[in-house]
């Protein structure tokens, strides 16, 4: 059993355990004869969801939304909140995150302080290629190409509200040495590319690394946010002074 769940996305293990969390709840319920109040039968299921979830071998942060996620939904439901307001924030978070559920690879944004902790990584005498891979917003690359203009900073991402925006931002900023394209990290050859950025998450970083070592030049460089590669030592760190207290991780390849 444990195998299996560890071939299934987070987000449908989460979804398996509160529906195991409700049909347990209502079982207990009737064994004891006893009608729950709303409130009581979601904390109830909160509670099964959450342990579930930990002999599941769900990441921590994973037990607080089990934990509350019935609780809101009873919540949501007194508030008599009209349905339309639902499908707004819906469709809302799917253009922002996508296919995070499948790739486990958020929306995050790194601040100014980072991006000005990479420009001193770019070569300085010499022309370079660079790419962003989960681009966001654009910030790195319109920063950087702004800092530094004997680059070209290219980018991927999957997510489309956020690729449409950077592509605007690079469109109508004029930021003749940067691009943008939609699409999956996975699909690009980091051969072609000097440096290469990433700031994801922990889940993809062992096969990004596999990755980088089979497609990048000797000479080129790794650099990654905060996220490091299990047993692989950088040759290098950066720490930065921002409100996340980040770290860039530096591989030269």
């Amino acid at each position: 059993m444990t195998s299996l769940l560890n071939k299934l996305p987070p987000s449908i293990i989460a979804l398996l355990v509160q529906l195991a969390a409700i049909l347990l709840t209502v079982f207990f319920s009737q064994l004891f004869n006893t009608r729950l109040a709303p409130y009581a039968f979601a904390l109830l299921c909160g509670t099964f969801a959450a342990t579930l979830s930990h002999f599941a071998g769900l990441a921590r942060w994973w037990l607080f939304i089990q934990f509350v996620f019935a609780p809101l939904l009873v919540l949501m439901l007194a508030l008599n909140i009209p349905p339309i307001i639902f499908l707004i924030a819906f469709v809302i978070m799917l253009v922002v995150y996508w296919s995070t559920f499948r790739t486990q690879v958020p929306l995050y944004l790194s601040s100014n302080k980072v991006w000005q902790a990479i420009e001193t990584k770019l070569p300085s005498q010499q022309a370079f290629t660079f790419i962003d891979l989960g681009s966001g917003i654009g910030g790195v690359l319109t920063h950087l190409s702004q800092a530094n203009p004997i680059g070209r900073y290219h980018g991927v991402e999957a997510a489309p509200l956020p690729f449409i925006w950077s592509w605007l931002r690079i469109k109508f900023g004029r930021h003749a040495q940067c691009s943008v394209r939609w699409g999956s990290l996975w699909n690009v050859d980091l051969s072609q590319y000097d440096i290469v950025f990433a700031y994801l998450s922990p889940v993809p970083m062992d096969a990004l690394w596999r990755k980088a070592k089979q497609e990048m030049h000797p000479g080129s460089t790794f650099i990654s946010n905060t996220f490091a590669v299990q047993d692989q030592p950088p040759q290098e760190t950066v720490s930065v002074d921002d409100l996340h207290r980040s770290t860039l991780y530096v591989w030269r390849m």
